[in-house]
Protein backbone atom coordinates (compact mmCIF):
# COMPACT_ATOMS: atom_id res chain seq x y z
CA UNK A 1 0.00 0.00 0.00
CA UNK A 2 1.09 3.54 -1.21
CA UNK A 3 2.07 5.80 1.92
CA UNK A 4 -0.07 8.84 1.51
CA UNK A 5 2.62 12.04 1.83
CA UNK A 6 2.88 13.62 5.11
CA UNK A 7 4.20 17.19 4.27
CA UNK A 8 4.60 17.96 7.70
CA UNK A 9 7.23 15.37 8.60
CA UNK A 10 10.27 16.36 7.13
CA UNK A 11 10.04 19.97 8.61
CA UNK A 12 9.13 17.90 12.09
CA UNK A 13 12.25 15.67 11.71
CA UNK A 14 14.15 18.78 10.75
CA UNK A 15 13.87 20.19 14.36
CA UNK A 16 14.81 17.02 16.34
CA UNK A 17 19.10 16.08 16.04
CA UNK A 18 18.04 12.49 16.12
CA UNK A 19 17.17 12.91 12.71
CA UNK A 20 20.11 13.34 10.50
CA UNK A 21 19.09 15.10 7.21
CA UNK A 22 22.39 15.68 5.81
CA UNK A 23 23.95 12.37 6.55
CA UNK A 24 26.96 12.99 4.39
CA UNK A 25 28.05 15.89 6.69
CA UNK A 26 28.55 13.71 9.08
CA UNK A 27 30.82 11.17 7.02
CA UNK A 28 33.99 9.52 9.73
CA UNK A 29 32.15 11.64 12.22
CA UNK A 30 29.06 9.45 13.65
CA UNK A 31 31.02 9.09 17.10
CA UNK A 32 30.91 12.85 17.85
CA UNK A 33 27.81 13.03 16.49
CA UNK A 34 27.13 10.81 19.62
CA UNK A 35 28.81 12.08 21.56
CA UNK A 36 30.66 9.15 22.84
CA UNK A 37 32.98 5.84 21.49
CA UNK A 38 30.36 3.15 21.84
CA UNK A 39 30.02 0.62 19.00
CA UNK A 40 27.78 1.81 16.12
CA UNK A 41 25.34 -0.85 14.56
CA UNK A 42 22.95 -0.22 11.78
CA UNK A 43 19.95 -0.84 10.40
CA UNK A 44 18.96 -1.25 6.60
CA UNK A 45 15.18 -0.31 6.24
CA UNK A 46 14.06 -0.18 9.64
CA UNK A 47 10.07 0.46 9.17
CA UNK A 48 7.74 1.97 12.10
CA UNK A 49 11.19 1.59 14.58
CA UNK A 50 9.80 -1.83 16.66
CA UNK A 51 13.10 -3.22 16.05
CA UNK A 52 15.35 -0.75 16.65
CA UNK A 53 14.00 0.82 19.22
CA UNK A 54 13.63 -2.10 21.17
CA UNK A 55 17.33 -3.03 21.05
CA UNK A 56 18.22 0.62 21.63
CA UNK A 57 16.25 0.37 24.96
CA UNK A 58 17.78 -2.98 25.81
CA UNK A 59 21.28 -2.18 25.51
CA UNK A 60 21.88 2.10 26.16
CA UNK A 61 25.95 1.36 25.82
CA UNK A 62 25.15 0.66 21.86
CA UNK A 63 24.65 3.48 19.09
CA UNK A 64 21.97 2.73 16.39
CA UNK A 65 21.64 4.61 13.14
CA UNK A 66 18.48 3.68 11.37
CA UNK A 67 17.97 4.08 7.49
CA UNK A 68 14.47 3.91 5.15
CA UNK A 69 13.12 6.19 3.01
CA UNK A 70 10.27 7.61 3.50
CA UNK A 71 9.91 10.48 6.06
CA UNK A 72 5.77 9.21 6.56
CA UNK A 73 7.41 6.07 8.02
CA UNK A 74 10.46 7.46 9.72
CA UNK A 75 8.66 10.28 11.74
CA UNK A 76 6.79 7.98 13.38
CA UNK A 77 10.20 6.27 14.21
CA UNK A 78 10.85 10.02 15.90
CA UNK A 79 8.19 10.00 18.21
CA UNK A 80 8.57 6.87 19.54
CA UNK A 81 12.23 7.55 20.34
CA UNK A 82 10.89 10.60 22.22
CA UNK A 83 8.50 8.70 23.90
CA UNK A 84 10.60 5.92 25.12
CA UNK A 85 13.35 9.32 25.64
CA UNK A 86 15.74 7.06 23.49
CA UNK A 87 18.92 9.01 22.97
CA UNK A 88 21.69 6.18 21.42
CA UNK A 89 19.37 6.43 18.23
CA UNK A 90 19.98 8.42 14.70
CA UNK A 91 17.53 8.26 12.11
CA UNK A 92 18.32 8.88 8.34
CA UNK A 93 15.79 9.65 4.99
CA UNK A 94 17.83 8.05 2.22
CA UNK A 95 18.27 5.81 -0.96
CA UNK A 96 20.17 2.75 0.88
CA UNK A 97 22.18 2.68 -2.44
CA UNK A 98 24.15 5.27 -1.26
CA UNK A 99 25.02 3.89 2.14
CA UNK A 100 28.62 3.54 2.10
CA UNK A 101 29.22 7.34 0.98
CA UNK A 102 27.48 8.00 4.37
CA UNK A 103 30.48 6.09 6.33
CA UNK A 104 34.48 6.12 6.89
CA UNK A 105 36.17 2.52 7.74
CA UNK A 106 35.12 0.98 10.62
CA UNK A 107 32.75 3.00 11.74
CA UNK A 108 29.81 0.10 12.09
CA UNK A 109 30.62 -2.47 13.99
CA UNK A 110 26.94 -4.59 13.13
CA UNK A 111 24.46 -4.55 10.04
CA UNK A 112 20.95 -5.71 10.77
CA UNK A 113 18.84 -7.08 7.70
CA UNK A 114 15.46 -6.92 8.08
CA UNK A 115 12.51 -8.06 5.79
CA UNK A 116 14.32 -6.53 2.67
CA UNK A 117 12.54 -6.63 -0.69
CA UNK A 118 13.45 -10.10 -2.45
CA UNK A 119 13.06 -8.38 -6.01
CA UNK A 120 12.44 -11.85 -7.19
CA UNK A 121 12.97 -11.33 -11.34
CA UNK A 122 16.20 -12.36 -12.04
CA UNK A 123 17.09 -8.65 -13.74
CA UNK A 124 16.11 -7.05 -10.72
CA UNK A 125 18.28 -9.18 -8.25
CA UNK A 126 20.90 -6.72 -8.20
CA UNK A 127 18.96 -4.82 -5.74
CA UNK A 128 18.76 -7.01 -3.04
CA UNK A 129 19.88 -5.56 0.14
CA UNK A 130 22.21 -9.23 0.74
CA UNK A 131 23.20 -9.06 -3.16
CA UNK A 132 27.31 -8.76 -3.56
CA UNK A 133 26.74 -5.59 -4.96
CA UNK A 134 25.67 -4.15 -1.40
CA UNK A 135 27.89 -6.43 0.67
CA UNK A 136 30.86 -5.09 -1.41
CA UNK A 137 29.58 -1.57 -0.03
CA UNK A 138 29.22 -2.69 3.23
CA UNK A 139 32.89 -3.92 3.63
CA UNK A 140 34.08 -0.35 2.85
CA UNK A 141 32.56 0.75 5.98
CA UNK A 142 32.28 -2.48 8.58
CA UNK A 143 35.00 -3.53 11.17
CA UNK A 144 36.97 -6.50 10.79
CA UNK A 145 34.51 -9.09 11.85
CA UNK A 146 31.20 -7.60 11.60
CA UNK A 147 28.52 -9.34 11.88
CA UNK A 148 25.35 -9.27 9.05
CA UNK A 149 21.93 -10.55 11.10
CA UNK A 150 19.58 -11.23 8.13
CA UNK A 151 15.45 -11.99 8.30
CA UNK A 152 13.28 -12.67 5.65
CA UNK A 153 9.95 -14.73 4.81
CA UNK A 154 10.99 -15.34 1.42
CA UNK A 155 12.54 -18.80 0.74
CA UNK A 156 13.96 -18.00 -2.47
CA UNK A 157 16.09 -14.91 -1.15
CA UNK A 158 17.17 -16.54 1.97
CA UNK A 159 18.50 -19.05 -0.53
CA UNK A 160 19.85 -17.17 -2.73
CA UNK A 161 21.80 -14.91 -0.13
CA UNK A 162 23.48 -18.06 1.70
CA UNK A 163 25.33 -17.71 -1.53
CA UNK A 164 26.05 -14.37 -1.65
CA UNK A 165 27.48 -14.09 1.48
CA UNK A 166 29.72 -17.27 0.55
CA UNK A 167 31.01 -15.66 -2.39
CA UNK A 168 31.90 -12.44 -0.73
CA UNK A 169 33.47 -13.76 1.96
CA UNK A 170 31.32 -14.05 4.96
CA UNK A 171 31.28 -16.62 7.73
CA UNK A 172 28.05 -18.15 8.38
CA UNK A 173 27.58 -18.87 11.59
CA UNK A 174 23.90 -19.69 12.23
CA UNK A 175 21.12 -20.34 9.94
CA UNK A 176 17.32 -21.41 10.96
CA UNK A 177 14.80 -21.79 8.55
CA UNK A 178 11.69 -21.18 10.89
CA UNK A 179 13.08 -18.76 13.65
CA UNK A 180 9.57 -19.15 15.51
CA UNK A 181 10.29 -22.94 16.49
CA UNK A 182 13.96 -22.23 16.98
CA UNK A 183 15.55 -22.21 20.42
CA UNK A 184 17.70 -18.60 19.31
CA UNK A 185 17.43 -16.64 22.67
CA UNK A 186 18.26 -13.02 21.10
CA UNK A 187 15.53 -11.90 18.62
CA UNK A 188 13.66 -8.70 18.54
CA UNK A 189 10.82 -9.43 16.76
CA UNK A 190 9.55 -6.19 13.56
CA UNK A 191 6.34 -5.31 13.15
CA UNK A 192 6.00 -7.62 10.07
CA UNK A 193 7.63 -10.15 11.39
CA UNK A 194 5.05 -10.39 14.17
CA UNK A 195 2.36 -10.29 11.83
CA UNK A 196 3.05 -13.27 9.13
CA UNK A 197 4.29 -15.25 12.31
CA UNK A 198 0.86 -15.22 13.51
CA UNK A 199 -0.28 -16.60 9.53
CA UNK A 200 2.33 -19.31 10.34
CA UNK A 201 4.64 -17.88 7.97
CA UNK A 202 8.06 -19.20 8.40
CA UNK A 203 10.38 -16.76 9.01
CA UNK A 204 14.28 -16.87 8.17
CA UNK A 205 16.99 -16.03 9.64
CA UNK A 206 21.02 -16.27 9.43
CA UNK A 207 24.09 -14.92 11.38
CA UNK A 208 27.39 -13.97 8.44
CA UNK A 209 30.42 -12.28 9.98
CA UNK A 210 32.69 -11.00 7.46
CA UNK A 211 36.05 -12.76 7.95
CA UNK A 212 38.37 -11.28 4.92
CA UNK A 213 40.39 -7.57 5.38
CA UNK A 214 38.45 -4.53 4.64
CA UNK A 215 38.67 -3.78 1.03
CA UNK A 216 40.00 -0.21 -0.29
CA UNK A 217 37.70 2.90 -0.98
Amino acid sequence: MRLRKKWWARPEMEKDSKAVIDPYAVKGRWRENFGNDNPIHLELGCGKGQFITTLAEKNPDINYIAIDLKDEVLVFVLRKLNEMELTNVRIIPMFIERVDEIFEKDEISKIYINFCNPWPKVSHNKRRLTHPRFLTKYKRFIQPGTEVWFKTDDDDLFEASLEYFEEENFEELYRNWDLSESDFKDNVRTEYEEKFSAFGVKIKFGIFRYREERIES
